[in-house]
């Protein structure tokens, strides 16, 4: 099992950054890929950004792209999510996602783990 637990959330004014991390634990070995999935009040889940474990491939949700990086620190066992041009649009939870696949998918029920979440406001 893999446990996940995200923290880098609060609250921005428009136009400003913020940083997310997620630090994973257990059987961190059998990761393949992380992604970061946001989820606004009454909506579903969004995919965000993901990247694969091993070789660093990413891939972005156009909504974000230009504006967020996400990044891995293979040692300490943790993802990030730099977030710069933050837009009230941004504002949600923001959930990580692991899964025992080294192949990145934008469909939430391709990963196998999910952390707590860590709520991101954007004001204007």
């Amino acid at each position: 099992q893999v446990q996940l637990v995200e923290s880098g959330g609060g609250l921005v004014q428009a136009g400003g950054s913020l940083r997310l991390s997620c630090a994973a634990s257990g059987r961190t070995f059998s990761i393949g890929a992380m992604a970061w999935f946001r989820q606004a009040p009454g909506k579903a889940s969004e995919f965000v950004a993901a990247i694969t474990w091993s070789g660093g491939s990413t891939y972005y949700a156009d909504s974000v792209k230009g504006r967020f990086t996400i990044s891995r620190d293979n040692a300490k066992n943790t993802v990030f999510l730099q977030m710069s041009g933050l837009k009230p649009e941004d504002t949600a939870v923001y959930c990580c996602v692991a899964s025992r696949k080294s192949a990145i998918s934008t469909s939430r029920y391709e990963y196998d783990y999910w952390g707590q979440g860590t709520q991101v406001t954007v004001s204007s």
